[in-house]
């Protein structure tokens, strides 16, 4: 499906930008990346990726004023894909290095692994269960394989905001979803056709 060149990911000094660009590139995508919160509030999607620490994500996204365009820019139904830290971002609470309050656009909180012998990060190849009928995740089956980086996961308040989940010493949530707003834990632009299916999907969702 051909994208409308109004595709944003969000440039806020965190994230593999460029990987994303090229696998969203690939699926059709003409996505552009920007720091400008005005153009984060005229896109038709936009896409929040994120390596790094939390605390220090929300700094960023607060000191250029890009927190309050995104949360404008969900409000008015803006599609919304959060990849990996971007999807913790999109949570209310993290316990990441101190407590830090999150763009809370899905009710929930970021927590540490803590299970006795689990290796932290995580990191590697795990499959997709329990996965609840949405946009993002059409004709993706339950089983399907992503590759995942990370050492905290997220908890939705509501159970019914959690699309999929995987299991890692426990089961957590690793696709969450609430209204047009959706977010990742694992990294789709390195999960070859199964994140491509993916990204297609989210290309299909109009604002």
């Amino acid at each position: 499906m051909a994208d409308d060149g109004k595709t944003i990911i969000i440039d806020y000094g965190m994230g593999n930008l460029r990987s994303v660009e090229k696998a969203l590139a690939s699926v059709g995508g003409e996505p552009l990346v920007s720091a400008d919160p005005d153009a984060v509030r005229k896109a038709h999607r936009l896409i929040l990726p994120g390596v790094g620490a939390f605390g220090d994500a929300m700094e960023n996204l607060r000191r250029t004023g890009m927190d309050e365009a995104v949360r404008e820019a969900a409000a008015a139904g803006t599609p919304l894909l959060g990849i990996c830290l971007g999807l913790q971002l999109l949570f209310t609470h993290s316990e990441e290095f101190g407590s830090h309050d999150g763009l809370d656009l899905i009710p929930g909180n970021v927590t540490k692994f803590d299970v006795p012998g689990l290796w932290v990060p995580h990191i590697g190849w795990n499959q997709l269960e329990g996965i609840q009928p949405a946009p993002l995740l059409e004709g993706i089956p339950d089983g399907s394989y992503f590759y995942f980086v990370h050492s905290f996961y997220v908890s939705p308040v509501d159970e019914a905001d959690a699309l999929a989940w995987t299991d890692y010493g426990r089961r957590f949530c690793s696709v969450a979803g609430r209204g047009k707003v959706f977010g990742a834990q694992f990294h789709p632009e390195k999960s070859q056709d199964n994140g491509k299916r993916l990204l297609r999907n989210f290309l299909g969702i109009a604002k």
